[in-house]
């Protein structure tokens, strides 16, 4: 088992030039992508910058605000920003301080891929090639149980 520490005590000045008031650790980085941790204090800027891989800005606690392009828009904890390869984008904070997972994807967005892992595929028919319809799916409809015959031990809620 490893363990990886980082926030308070293991993090560094972080950010491309012109960051002010961030700091942050590298989590995880090889060639498939890496996992940081930021720290922004308050009136903290990352400034707008471009980047050549996909990546995801996860607020998990605090607030301030994104930008992605021309964007800007306010961001708090529960919420994650896309910012696209090669696209201009930064982040700041006013009177808060904000924390932030960034998980970064080796080069741009493969949406290309998307039909394919989305189920739209091309039937071979002799020499033609029609597309397949994606399936539409539901769950199985379960029996109803009485009350007591529920299995409290189970773990499951009523």
């Amino acid at each position: 088992m490893e363990i990886r520490r980082f926030g308070p005590g293991h993090r560094r000045p972080e950010g491309p030039p012109g960051s002010r008031n961030v700091a942050g650790q590298v989590i995880h980085a090889d060639a498939r992508g890496s996992v940081a941790e930021l720290a922004l204090g308050t009136h903290a800027v990352i400034s707008p910058h471009t980047n050549p891989n996909t990546t995801y800005f996860v607020v998990v606690s605090g607030g301030g605000f994104v930008q992605v392009g021309e964007e800007r828009i306010r961001v708090g904890a529960g919420e994650a920003v896309v910012w696209p390869a090669d696209v201009p984008h930064g982040v700041y904070t006013e009177g808060t301080e904000l924390r932030a997972l960034v998980v970064e994807f080796a080069g741009p967005d493969d949406g290309w891929a998307r039909g394919v892992l989305e189920g739209r595929l091309v039937r071979r028919l002799g020499a033609g090639a029609d597309p397949v319809e994606k399936g539409e799916g539901r769950l199985a409809e379960r029996p109803p149980v009485a009350f007591e015959e529920h299995d409290r031990s189970s773990g499951e809620p009523w």
